[in-house]
């Protein structure tokens, strides 16, 4: 078996071996070539696995993303994507030689990380993937929707990292903007600069290039499904926030919310739960803590579901990606690092004074001993150490080291990611 770069003359047959793979059929693009997830494709990052007999049996390709960190830093980060082997040809490590294959690229083109949205929970951790964002859904039937006064007064701050666009202090409910609702095909351009602006403050969140805008691959918003968004402006009328959505049955469904601070999410928020002729909102890729349910004068008006994990992160160079990030607290930890699918074992002293970190090679006796895919989980700050040491996944070596790991990882807004691809 050979694994192999592909090039654009290669997109057909790639497209047809990943649909193979999955059981699907490929649907019709539109008459501009776009429409299709596969419009995005970058085949000069995608692999095919080539059987001795000359027949494709495996794929897997890359999108070239920005990542937003804790402390406002990007830095490039693949996104794994179209990952496949034909029925016939599994569990031959066909799978495990286009990881590694892929791995390696990465490396050799010194990108630090990489990530992915996992098919199956259970593949990915093996290759040093961890979960590191959560999402869920918000359902809210109309008639519980009704808000409850703000018990902290007119000028309390909504705090920071509470919503799906939180994060400026803006205090909920102070909103002086309006809301407009436009067709998707009407307004692209302005979805994809509200949420180019949003994803460069948000830790987690994924860039959206424009060739996915212009060719409408992946899900809505982004795909040319009809939908409506209602575009929220500020005072002066300018768009800092959106929300996709379809009105069904009764059900509306809110592909995704999008806003500059909490004022926007709770005005867009408001307008879903007050729309004529709807029993039921659905707010779909909602992170983890969002305030609604504590807006709701009915608490138990929101019903949680589909709670799951997003982004996986796979860390590569650990101390480039350990720097990169921003640090809200000074302190000390040595990090034993086991890599057993690339073979590697590493021990550093991370050392972080006024918001950044300095991370280098020791000798010294482990703090914490963790997978590199455990360190994946905790590097956004949407994972607490602590909670993989309960688990038995991390080794504190000593009291406090896991309290102490807790208070550096974290990040002072959680990380979300609503990128699907």
């Amino acid at each position: 078996m050979e694994i192999r770069p592909t090039t654009d003359e290669d997109l057909d047959v790639f497209v047809d071996t990943i649909h193979t793979a999955f059981g699907l059929f490929r649907g019709r693009p539109d008459a501009d070539g776009g429409g299709v997830i596969w419009s995005a494709y970058e085949m000069d990052r995608s692999l095919l696995a080539v059987a001795t007999d000359g027949r494709p049996v495996g794929t897997a390709g890359a999108y070239s993303f920005e990542l937003t960190l804790p402390g406002g830093a990007l830095v490039p980060a693949p996104g794994v994507t179209a990952v496949g082997v034909l029925p016939t040809h599994r569990r031959r490590g066909v799978l495990t030689s286009l990881m590694r294959h892929q791995l390696n690229d990465f490396r050799a083109r010194g990108e630090s990380l990489a990530v992915l949205l996992a098919s199956e929970a259970v593949i990915y951790r093996r290759f040093g993937y961890g979960p590191a964002t959560y999402t869920g859904r918000l359902n809210v039937q109309r008639h519980q929707g009704a808000f409850a006064a703000p018990r902290a007064g007119a000028g309390a701050s909504a705090g920071a990292g509470a919503g799906a666009g939180a994060g400026s202090g803006a205090t909920a409910g102070a909103d002086s903007g309006t809301v407009e609702v436009l067709r998707r095909a009407e307004c692209v351009e302005i979805l994809e600069q509200v949420y180019d602006r949003y994803r460069r403050a948000q830790p987690g969140a994924l860039s959206r290039p424009h060739r996915w805008w212009a060719s409408g691959a992946g899900q809505p918003p982004i795909s040319r499904a009809p939908r409506y968004v209602a575009v929220h402006r500020d005072a002066d009328g300018v768009p800092d926030g959106y929300a996709s959505y379809t009105l069904d049955n009764g059900t509306l469904t809110v592909d995704e919310t999008i806003a500059a601070d909490d004022a926007v999410t709770t005005a867009l928020a408001r307008f879903a739960l007050d729309h004529d002729l709807v029993e039921r909102v659905v707010f779909k890729h909602m992170p983890p803590g969002h305030p609604l349910r504590w807006q709701l004068a009915d608490f138990r008006g929101a019903e949680v579901s589909h709670d799951s994990d997003w982004l996986w992160v796979r860390l590569l160079d650990i101390p480039s990606a350990l720097t990169a990030r921003g640090w809200s607290s000074d302190g000390e930890l040595v990090l034993d690092v086991d890599d057993p699918f690339l073979g590697e074992h590493h021990r550093y002293l991370l050392t972080v004074r006024d918001g950044k970190a300095d991370c280098v090679p020791t000798d010294r006796e482990p703090d914490l001993s963790l997978d590199v895919s455990d360190l994946g989980s905790v590097y956004l700050g949407g994972t607490a150490p602590s909670t993989l040491v309960r688990a038995g996944h991390i080794r504190a070596h000593r009291p406090g080291a896991a309290a102490l790991a807790d208070v550096l990882f974290r990040a002072e807004r959680s990380p979300h990611c609503v990128h699907w691809f």
